[in-house]
This record gives C-alpha cells, structure tokens and sequence, in this order.
C-alpha cells in the first residue's frame, strides 16, 4: 500500500458503517491521484450465482452518467443500421464486423448491440466477446428491436450491473471530478435499480454488504439498509 492509500486510510473507521454522503465525501475528500479517479460500487449480495433463479443482472441509466466515453458496436442491417448510426454508433454492420473481430482482434469498442435479427451473425463471437463482457443480451438490454433508442442510453450513461462469480456486483457511478451530489444521484439509482432486481424466490439478507471506492484508494463501507425495505 502506497503512503497516499496509507494517508486516506488513516481518516475512515473501516469498523463503521457510513451514510451514504458521508461515506462518498470520504471518498472524495482522500482523493490525491493526479487523474480524474473513477467512483465504484461494490455490493455483496446474499444470492448463489450457481442457481438460475437466483441471478441478478440488468441494466440502468445513471441520471450523470459515468464520465467515461463509451465506444459502441452496433450490429445492425437495413434501416437499423441508418438508425444507429444516426444515433452516434461508432461501428456499425454486419457480417464485416464479425469477421474482423475475428479475423484481426478488433475490440476498440466498450458496448455491443444487436437487432435480433443479428443474433445468428454475433452468436459466432461468443467465445471472443463473452469472456470479454461484450455478448449483448435481452436482459441488459443490449439485444433490442430499437438499436437506436440503446445506443442513446449507452452514450447518456446506461450501465449494466450483474453477480460475479463471488456474488459481487461491481460497477462505476461517475469520476472524482462529479462531487458529492452527482454522485449520490448515481448511486441511489444504481442501488434502487439493484434492490428491485431481488429474485422472486430468494428468501433472507439480499443485501450483504456495500462498499464505495475510487481508483487509488480504500474502501468504505456503505449502509443500505433502506434498499433491504
């Protein structure tokens, strides 16, 4: 741990459970990187990733987005393809896209989105985008008659949030440079989107734990409890 993480550290209580400006203006007050950090979230849930009733996944619009510059690939044919370009798709087509990402390793993009009627063509990149993150899915809402309409949302700030493998979800609310209030905004979306995504069938704690955190430092324990109401 580096003296910066050392100085940060030293004015949380890692034994105590933070209010959610409290616990982000901590974050924000230890800041000391000569970048603009990344804000993250970090929430343990009570579910198993193993079942299949008991997968948390989705997608939500963070009303400040994450700062980030997102590149997406939109597969796409006829006028879906006119309408996602009009929409601000950095990459746009068909079979030609498949084929140089398989072909010549092409990943320059962050989000992928197909019509379904693409789906045959994206299902050959399995292997390369799903190990990746990149598969679009239905549930995500990355797979979608309107191309358009998602593109929109990935650029405004549509994040997806789902369980790793350790039952974790870890995703980003915005940058340093947000402050206090943008992030907040970020998070209480991001939290409620999770809290509603609680599966039918699971009974006990939903919500284990919550941390928040930038780039370069420690974590800080969140209370959410409201979100288990």
């Amino acid at each position: 741990m580096g003296k910066k993480y050392q100085e940060s550290l030293k004015k949380i209580d890692t034994k105590k459970t933070y209010e959610i400006k409290d616990a982000l203006n901590l974050v924000l007050d230890g800041s000391l990187a000569n970048f603009d950090e990344t804000v993250e979230l970090h929430v343990r849930l009570g579910v198993d990733s193993r079942h299949a009733d008991q997968q948390v996944r989705g997608s939500v619009v963070l009303p400040n987005g994450t700062g980030k510059k997102v590149k997406v690939l939109v597969f796409a044919k006829d006028e879906n393809l006119k309408k996602a370009k009009a929409a601000g798709a950095d990459y746009a087509g068909g079979e030609e896209l498949a084929e140089k990402i398989q072909n010549e390793n092409f990943l320059d993009f962050d989000v992928v989105v197909a019509s379904p009627d693409m789906m045959r063509v994206v299902g050959k990149l399995g292997k390369i985008l799903g190990p990746k993150n990149l598969m679009p899915s239905p549930k995500s809402g990355t797979v979608t008659a309107d191309v358009a309409d998602a593109v929109k949302q990935v650029k405004a700030g549509r994040i997806e949030y789902k369980l790793d493998k350790s039952n974790i979800i870890h995703c980003s609310i915005g940058k340093v440079s947000f402050g206090e209030e943008k992030l907040c905004s970020n998070f209480e979306v991001l939290m409620g989107a999770i809290s509603s995504s609680k599966p039918n069938t699971f009974k006990g704690q939903y919500i284990k734990s919550c941390y928040t955190t930038r780039t370069m430092g420690p974590g800080v324990r969140v209370n959410v409890s409201k979100y288990e109401e």
